[in-house]
Parts: C-alpha cells; sequence; structure tokens
C-alpha cells in the first residue's frame, strides 16, 4: 500500500475513503501548539481508550504544546520532539506505511497525522473490554489456581509472564487471516525449547492461507499433521499454570486474540491423562488417580465392542448364571443386540448434548434425571434390556474421568468402529478393530514426535519419560525434563 503523503487534506482523504462512513471510526481535526498547525486523529471507539487519548493525546497537543517560529512541521525532526515532550505514552513510534496504519487502527491504536508531515504517530491505546481473569470451567481441580484464560491476547500472555520470570521466555506476535488479521502469540522458552520444533510452529502458521482465524479451533486443525485422525494432535488448555507447565518442558504455546483456549506442542497421548493437580498433591493419590482414568478410557472405549462380541458369538465365554439372566432380560426385546446398544447410546449422546447446550443449573439436572427417567421407560417398555442400560452409562460415565475433553472424540469414534465390527464378525472383529486404532495411533506424530511416545521409542531418552506416564512418582524424582527439551538441557536442577 502507499506511502503517507506531505498533504494532510491527501491523507485524511485516503483514511476517509480507506474506511468508509463506520459509525465507530472517531475522526477528529485539532489545532496544535499556537494554533497555526493542525493535526488529525484516527482511531475506532471500543477497540481504543477514548479517557486515555483525551489524557495522554489530544489534551497534550492542544494545550501543551508550544511551537516557536523556528519550528516547522515539514521535517520528521518535529515528530521526535512531539514524542518527548507532549504525547504522554509510553508506547509510540513513528510510521509512513498506510497498510500499517491501517492495521494499528483496527488493533485499537491511535493515529495522529500532522499538516506538512510524510509520517505520522501511532499511539498504543487498546482498551477494549474483557472478562479480565476468570475461572476455570472445563479444567476443573480441587488443588491448584482457579485463574484461567481469557479471550483478551495481552491478558493471558501475563498470565504466562506472572509464572515464568526468566528473561529466555520468548513471546513472538505474528497475525493469520487476510481479513481478520487475528494475532497470534508463539511463547516458548528459548533456552530450552528445541530451535527444530520452534521453527515448524512458524513455518507451519506462516503457511496458514484463510481470510479468518475466529479461535483457536481454527488454527489446530490447519497446523495439525493428519487432519482425518479424529485424536487430536495439539493439546488445547484454559489453564495457564498448565501451559506454563508446558512451556517449561521445552514445548510451545500457541495463543490466539478473541480465544480463552490455547495450543500446547507438541503432545503424547499420555498428555491428555495428566492433571496439573497430579503435581499439586501427594505421589499416591496422584497415581491413583491416573490409573482410574486410563481404565475409565479403557472401558468407554471397548466395553460395548466386547459386551456385543461376547454376547452374540461367544456366550460360552459367560458364567452360566450371568448368561441366563442376560438371555431372560432380553426375551421380551423386540431388537437385534447391536440396534438395542446404537438407541440407546445414541439416547445418551443426545442427553449429553442437551446438557452441554442448556445453562449450567438445568443442564445438570436434565442430563441425570433425563437419562434416569428414559432408561428406565426404555427397560419397562421393553425397547432395551437392563444390561445395555448399565453398560451404556458405565461407558458414559467412564468417558468423563478424562481431564481434558480433547481426547474425547477420538474415543467415542473408537467406540463406534469396535462396536460396528465386533457386531458383524464377534471377537475377530473386536480384536481387529483395536488392532487398526493401534496402528493408525503408531502412525500418528504430532511435530515430529511419535504420538504413542513414551510407551514406544521410550529408548530416545533413556527410559526417563516412563516415570511419569501412569504412575507420578515424587516430585523430586522428575530431575529431567521431557524429550521435547533440547538434550543439552535436560536437567532441572
Amino acid at each position: 500500500m502507499d506511502t503517507l503523503f506531505y498533504d494532510l487534506e491527501k491523507n485524511i482523504s485516503k483514511i476517509e475513503s480507506i474506511f468508509g462512513e463506520n459509525a465507530d471510526l472517531v475522526k477528529r481535526k485539532i489545532q496544535i501548539g499556537d494554533n497555526s498547525h493542525n493535526a488529525y486523529i484516527v482511531f475506532i471507539d471500543g477497540l481504543a481508550n477514548s479517557k486515555l487519548i483525551e489524557t495522554t493525546v489530544i489534551a497534550p497537543l492542544v494545550m501543551g504544546m508550544k511551537l516557536t517560529g523556528e519550528t516547522e512541521l515539514n521535517t520528521n525532526d518535529i515528530l521526535d520532539f512531539i514524542i518527548k515532550t507532549s504525547i504522554l505514552s509510553s508506547d509510540i513510534k513513528k510510521d509512513n506505511n498506510f497498510e500499517n496504519i491501517i492495521k494499528g487502527v483496527m488493533c485499537g491504536d491511535t493515529i495522529v497525522f500532522f499538516d506538512k508531515c510524510d509520517s505520522c504517530l501511532v499511539v498504543a491505546s487498546r482498551g477494549f473490554n474483557s472478562r479480565g481473569v476468570p475461572s476455570t470451567e472445563t479444567e476443573i481441580v480441587v488443588q491448584g489456581p482457579k485463574d484461567a484464560f481469557s479471550e483478551s491476547l495481552r491478558t493471558n500472555t501475563m498470565l504466562i509472564r506472572r509464572r515464568i520470570r526468566d528473561e529466555n521466555l520468548i513471546i513472538s506476535q505474528t497475525n493469520v487471516g487476510t481479513i481478520t488479521k487475528t494475532d497470534i502469540a508463539i511463547i516458548y522458552v528459548k533456552s530450552i525449547a528445541r530451535e527444530t520444533v520452534v521453527s515448524e510452529v512458524f513455518e507451519r502458521i506462516k503457511n496458514i492461507n484463510t481470510d479468518a482465524i475466529l479461535d483457536i479451533g481454527y488454527l489446530e486443525q490447519f497446523i495439525e499433521n493428519d487432519y482425518l485422525s479424529p485424536f487430536p494432535q495439539c493439546q488445547v488448555t484454559e489453564r495457564p499454570d498448565k501451559a506454563a507447565s508446558a512451556v517449561l518442558e521445552g514445548r510451545v504455546v500457541i495463543m490466539s486474540d478473541n480465544s480463552p483456549f490455547v495450543l500446547i506442542v507438541p503432545c503424547f497421548i499420555s498428555s491428555f491423562f495428566q492433571s496439573p493437580e497430579d503435581y499439586y498433591s501427594r505421589f499416591e493419590i496422584s497415581s491413583l488417580s491416573r490409573i482410574i482414568r486410563y481404565t475409565g478410557a479403557i472401558i468407554s472405549t471397548i466395553l460395548p465392542g466386547l459386551y456385543l462380541a461376547i454376547s452374540l458369538y461367544s456366550p460360552n465365554m459367560l458364567p452360566k448364571e450371568l448368561l441366563l439372566k442376560m438371555a431372560n432380560s432380553r426375551e421380551i426385546v423386540p431388537f437385534p443386540a447391536f440396534v438395542e446398544m446404537i438407541l440407546m447410546d445414541g439416547a445418551f449422546e443426545i442427553l449429553k448434548e442437551a446438557g452441554i447446550r442448556l445453562p449450567s443449573a438445568i443442564g445438570s439436572t436434565i442430563g441425570v434425571v433425563g437419562g434416569i427417567i428414559i432408561g428406565n421407560a426404555a427397560v419397562e417398555a421393553g425397547l432395551v434390556s437392563p444390561i445395555v442400560v448399565i453398560i451404556v452409562a458405565l461407558t458414559a460415565i467412564c468417558g468423563f474421568t478424562l481431564p481434558t475433553i480433547s481426547l474425547n472424540a477420538g474415543i467415542r469414534i473408537s467406540k463406534y468402529i469396535i462396536v460396528i465390527l465386533s457386531a458383524f464378525l464377534g471377537l475377530l472383529g473386536f480384536w481387529a478393530a483395536i488392532l487398526v486404532i493401534f496402528i493408525h495411533l503408531c502412525s500418528l506424530k504430532s511435530f515430529g514426535f511419535p504420538y504413542l511416545y513414551p510407551f514406544v521409542s521410550s529408548d530416545l531418552n533413556d527410559y526417563n519419560d516412563l516415570k511419569d506416564t501412569i504412575i507420578r512418582p515424587p516430585i523430586f524424582f522428575l530431575k529431567k525434563r521431557p524429550i521435547f527439551a533440547k538434550p543439552a538441557n535436560r536437567e532441572k536442577w
């Protein structure tokens, strides 16, 4: 785009032709100093702090600045003079490119044009409303910090800075989206993170070609390795302590303006079973919690398919008493076991979605009461057997044991694959489905790291990363950083 004109009126015409008749664009022409010189101020109401502009920009220019007869506005020296003596802002710079100026206006900065000057001043005045620092909603812990990320990018970077007070913490900023020009922050510790991972993150973000990034979820889908996989290859969190911990491990945190969630890369499947609370509690209870999470994930994935495979094709594997009870409960059910399972599971999925969309006070009640009423009514009507209700309910409950919701999509889709193959091929289909899922997981990578690490290839880091997987050892045993960190800076202390 063009550079600024020497004539103030031409610059005004250019700005007005670009922005048109936007109602929220504030434009004001003022006389400065001895009233013989003109200035033109532009900012967007709502994005910029108007009170701050009045006190730090307009008032000093109109009332405080005194220009002598020898001072002319046709040189850039006058801009330096104004910066030093008039405008009361710590973040101010000169610019003469219309593209940078427009970007500054859209970000909430204030632009000050001067007559007989081919440069302008860009004054930082961002002051749009935000939620401040909210509390966590999706990753709740009993013991630990309660603060969470918000939709303000600068607030989010501040939450990381509060936790990591080191000069090696790098917060690099760029923008993505030809129309939205969304601010993206890339955060890492220069002395810990691998250069190959950092450069790969920058390269993938640079290669994004889209007109809009409205949430961090957009960014995740653009930078992940395998977009066809239901398993997340980037870790999503709303917790600043979790993001800070990841940065200290050598990982990279990616933030997007207008999103209360951030991305953590690279990640392993074991990362989704770890909660920040694991490190705030004693190692015994933390290890037990992790065992419960892994057990819950396995049950929610394989239980419905295993039930169908055994009850339909291998009933002789069950004890005689249990087999007779299952046969009696299914005697009046008009549907095949596969259809019965799909109907009941579908009803629970609908209830789950309804509970999420409703207000929190009503949603939890709908989920519990609706599940009890529908399950009981379906059994009494003879549409489903009681054991199917138990299996579907247990599967749903076990799915909620994970500390993050990112992995739920992969578990749910894997569950349906196992159910379908088990219903048609029995135990052969059950084990074939599990084999297919494991092959797929083995093929996945997250920014060059195996997705199943450290359960596979753990020798790459001398088996140290196996210590903090299913069992959480005492905190003083974790002396080495994971494989994400530079080999030369693997020691914590």
